[in-house]
């Protein structure tokens, strides 16, 4: 019988994790990536630049209307895609494109106690004038690896966008149709 609602209830309080997922958003145009400079009211990293990302919310998974029903598994495909499409909008006002390509992740615990797993990708920039959500962020920069090393970024984010680099510079080009 599938659940018929999201609880804790039987869940192992010690596998209990925040997830999050980033995305550096990559300008094919001229080779930059975005990054973004976090408030200083943030819990974590305040006033570092950093790359749009977010938490999966129970909200993203309506009970209601799952994209598939797996035996008695409710599925909701696409459900980091779609997170980062929606934080990329929220974050920065711009759009990003299919084929997400994978970086890394890391697990780590704020300084709240809060255990994190985080999954970071790159993905294509679609479009859209940045405009940094209200609270959230200061400042942003469209940097290439060697300009993000100058910014006061979380660790990693540098080589992160280095990495993006090479990821979609070295894709193979799209063959005409």
């Amino acid at each position: 019988m599938p659940a018929e609602k999201i609880s804790l209830d039987q869940a192992k309080s010690d596998k209990l994790f925040y997830f999050v997922a980033n995305v550096v958003i990559y300008r094919p145009t001229d080779g930059r990536c975005l990054i973004l400079k976090r408030s200083e009211r943030e819990k974590v990293h305040p006033g570092k630049y950093c790359v749009p990302g977010g938490k999966l919310e129970w909200a993203d998974m309506d009970i209601a209307r799952p994209t598939r029903m797996n035996d008695d598994v409710i599925d909701f495909e696409n459900a980091v895609e779609d997170l980062l499409v929606r934080e990329a909008r929220e974050e920065a006002g711009v759009e990003i494109g299919n084929g997400l390509k994978y970086i890394n992740s890391v697990a780590f615990v704020r300084p709240d106690g809060i255990p994190v797993v985080l999954v970071k990708f790159a993905a294509p920039y679609l479009g859209g004038e940045v405009k940094l959500e209200e609270g959230g962020f200061t400042d942003f920069a469209w940097v290439n690896a060697a300009e993000a090393e100058s910014y006061d970024c979380i660790r990693g984010i540098p080589d992160e966008v280095a990495q993006a680099i090479a990821a979609f510079s070295c894709a193979p080009a799209a063959k005409d149709a």
